[in-house]
Parts: structure tokens; sequence; C-alpha cells
């Protein structure tokens, strides 16, 4: 494979040096200039595979002539990635310079870690966009190529998200997922893990939305045993469990002003303190993240910080609606339930044509988890293996605790309010057959359509006592 070759530009020898040192020992070729003239010359006579260029080449700290070097750069090789150096205090303007086309910014003083990262992600995004597009691929030949389990559906929609998720993960670049809430983003933050080379390294999750800003830094950063008063003992935080693999921050939009600033110090220097410690720890995370919001309207509103998303979003992957892609449901409704046939012991569920046509014509505003819901609700609801249209109205008037109990068996049983889990909704429907019963096993199996040893796993299961 021939060496990839970086031109650095900096009007700072030490600098120059000192990176290309860094690079040589890293596999890369190295070429230097000391200002946008001789810059621009290089280019001009040799083939460059990346550009990191600083901001400032006089005694001017605007950072104009970095902009308008790389505004000339991007005029003769659009394609052509740059990477800014520029000073914490001067985010905004490296910021513009992504708006501009720069690939990335690393803030002074940068590590070793970060100018790694950095490179090795431009040059594979880089490496990504100058493949021929491929024609849109099959499910068939998706699935051949990459492993993309728990994740159904044929629609054309769906499939160019897929196929954009196999060509990414191979890179180490941010992802930003989005889209409405119940879409499978962390499923595709999981494939994307999953089908790149971190793999077989650590895959920690993060709720963001359900972390109080008190414990932002104990979580994510960890803390040493003393550090406050309740803390008895040394804690990991999220990104020292996920060192090699995959950080994916959902619900990112929900994340404290304060907070992403933290957020944002180890995205970019790549190290972090303990809550307690002085000592910083260097991490090598790949950062997927997810949202339902819309970021950009939160920055007008000085919500979200600017810099935060261009750290975020290199990649970014929509997700469509359920209802955009209607056609799937037909095939999801098979997947779930056959895995409730397993779970439930119920080998004989079909559903008819008339109760599919009803599913597909829904509008799903929770989408696909609204849709896996419903089914599971209706299957713990009725007592029959045959699933009608009726069986998924009575079930989804039951989670809104409008069904009227019509003598009609388990499918008709009022539900007074709406429990939090499937699990529950299972343990109040065994409760009520029970309690009308008179705590009779034989008929409340009966009604609820489960042989008596089944019913005792439940009732063991729950802890409902004999």
């Amino acid at each position: 494979m021939q060496t990839k070759q970086i031109l650095i530009v900096d009007d700072d020898r030490a600098v120059t040096t000192s990176l290309a040192l860094l690079l040589k020992q890293s596999g890369y070729g190295t070429v230097t200039a000391a200002g946008p003239e001789e810059a621009l010359q290089v280019l001009a006579d040799q083939q460059v595979d990346l550009v990191i260029q600083d901001m400032n080449f006089s005694r001017r700290t605007s950072g104009d002539e970095g902009l308008d070097l790389l505004l000339r750069i991007k005029g003769r090789q659009p394609h052509l990635p740059v990477i800014l150096i520029t000073a914490w205090g001067s985010v905004e303007l490296a910021v513009q310079g992504v708006k501009t086309g720069a690939s990335d910014f690393v803030t002074k003083p940068w590590t070793h870690e970060q100018i790694q990262h950095s490179v090795r992600t431009a040059l594979g995004l880089a490496e990504l966009k100058r493949m021929q597009p491929e024609e849109m691929s099959s499910r068939a030949e998706l699935d051949s190529a990459y492993d993309f389990r728990g994740l159904i559906g044929e629609d054309q929609r769906f499939l160019r998200v897929l196929q954009v998720v196999g060509r990414v993960a191979a890179t180490e670049a941010p992802v930003l997922i989005t889209g409405e809430s119940g879409t499978g983003k962390e499923l595709v933050a999981e494939a994307l893990w999953r089908n790149s080379q971190r793999s077989d390294r650590p895959f920690i999750k993060v709720n963001l939305g359900g972390i109080p800003t008190s414990l932002f830094e104990s979580e994510m950063f960890g803390h040493v045993k003393g550090a406050f008063t309740d803390a008895s003992s040394p804690r990991t935080g999220r990104f020292e469990a996920a060192d090699g693999g995959a950080l994916f921050l959902d619900e990112i939009g929900d994340l404290g002003i304060g907070d992403q600033v933290k957020l944002l110090r180890v995205l970019q220097d790549r190290t972090f303190e303990r809550v307690g410690s002085s000592v910083s720890t260097a991490v090598d995370v790949r950062v997927i993240s997810a949202t339902n919001r819309d970021l950009p309207l939160l920055i007008e509103k000085d919500l979200f910080r600017e810099d935060l998303l261009y750290r975020l979003n290199l990649i970014v992957v929509h997700l469509p609606a359920l209802k955009e892609r209607r056609g799937d449901v037909p095939m999801l409704v098979a997947h779930f339930l056959e895995g409730m046939a397993g779970a439930y012991r119920r080998p004989d569920l079909r559903i008819d044509g008339a109760a599919i046509d009803w599913l597909t014509a829904q509008a799903w505003p929770g989408n696909v988890r609204q849709l896996k819901h419903l089914i599971e609700r209706t299957v713990l609801l009725t007592g029959r293996d045959h699933l009608t249209v009726d069986d998924f109205v009575l079930a989804e008037r039951s989670s809104a605790g409008d069904l009227q109990n019509s003598g009609e068996g388990v499918a008709a049983t009022r539900v007074e309010t709406e429990p939090k889990t499937l699990d529950e909704i299972e343990r109040q429907v065994i409760l009520q057959a029970k309690e009308r019963h008179g705590g009779n096993l034989t008929k409340v199996a009966e009604e609820l359509g489960l042989s008596r040893g089944a019913l005792y796993r439940r009732l063991e299961k729950h802890g409902i006592i004999e």
C-alpha cells in the first residue's frame, strides 16, 4: 500500500518538526511548508493526501490567513481533507473552518493520541469518498457483507441507511444517529460497532438523559476513593470502560450545557481526569451518539454547543420513521411474533391478514418500539393464538386504561392504569384472573391460554406466592 503523504503548514519550525516526527513514527510520509504560498506550491508539485495547517502565519491572530488558505486549497482540490490547528480559545474560528470545508480541528496544546486519531479519521473518510458510488444493494447483498442482525426491513430508505452504516463502520469517524423516538437508533449504533475493527472491544451504552448533572463526571470519568462523601470505593467511568471500543451516547440532546463543555474537552483532548484525581488518563474510544431532537435548533436557542455538534456529527445517519416505510411493517410483525412465540412458549402464534393490514395502516408515532410493544401486549392479553384486528384494538385500548371488562376473558380485562413494563402488565393480568376465579389455578390457566406448568413458572417469576 502506498504511503500516505501529509503536508504540515505552520510558521513555527518546532511545530512542523514535532508533527513530522510523530507522523513518520505512525507510518506516514510528510512534507512541510512555512506559509500559504509555499503550501500551495507543494500541492501543485506533488501528490498530498492530507493537509494539517495552522490558522495564523504572522503576528495576526484573527485566523483570517488560515481560513483564506483553506478556501484556496478547497478551490483547487475540493476533496483533499484538511485538519486545522487552533487554540482552545479560538474554537468558534475552528467551527467556521469546518463549515468552510475542513475535516476536523485540533486545539493546542494537542496530544499525540489526538493528532493520530484525527489523521486516521480524516484519511479514512477521504478514502471512503473516493470510492465509486455503489449501486443500491439488496438486503441479501448487505446481509452477506455485514452483520445487521435485529435491523429488520427492506424499504429503499432503510436499505440506504444500512448501506451507509456498513461503509462508515470501518472508519474511526464519530457518528451522530438522528430520528424519531423508537426508530432503532441503539440497534444502528450496535451495528456500527459490530461491523468495525473495534468489535472485539467493549460497547458501552450511556443514556445521558438519565444522568443528573451532579453525577455526570463520576458516571462518565469515574472517581477515586474518598473523592466525595459517598465515594467509599473507586469507580470506573464509562469512557474508561469503553477504552479501545465504542461509547454510545444516547439522548445527547438532553445533556446540560455545563456537562457539554466537560464532554467536549474529553472528545477534544482524548484524555480525562477521574473525580478527585489530578492525573490525566488517555482514552481511545469511538463515540457514537444519538438524538431525537433538533440540535441546530437547540444551538440557535443556546442550549447546545455548536463546537460539540461538529465533534459528534462527522457522519450523520438519519433513520426514517416507521410511517415512511410502511412496507416493512409485515416483516417487523413476523419478526416480533416469532420471538414472542419462543419467549412465551406459544409456538402456534399467528396473525391474520386483516390484522397485518390494520397494523400497516396505523400512524405509529412511537415507531418500531410502539409496534413491538403493542404486539407483545396483545400476545399477553389474549388467550388465543390466532390474533385478529379485535385483539389488537382491545390491547391498544388497554394501554390507555379504556378497556372495559366485557366478560370475554383475558382479552377484555380492564387495566386500571398503564404499567411501566410488559412484565407488570403480565403480572397484573394474572392477579386479576386469579381474583376472578377465587384462586382456582386450573381456571386461571384456561382463561390465560396457558398450561398449568407455564402458569406456575409465571407465578414464580412474578413472586405471586400460593
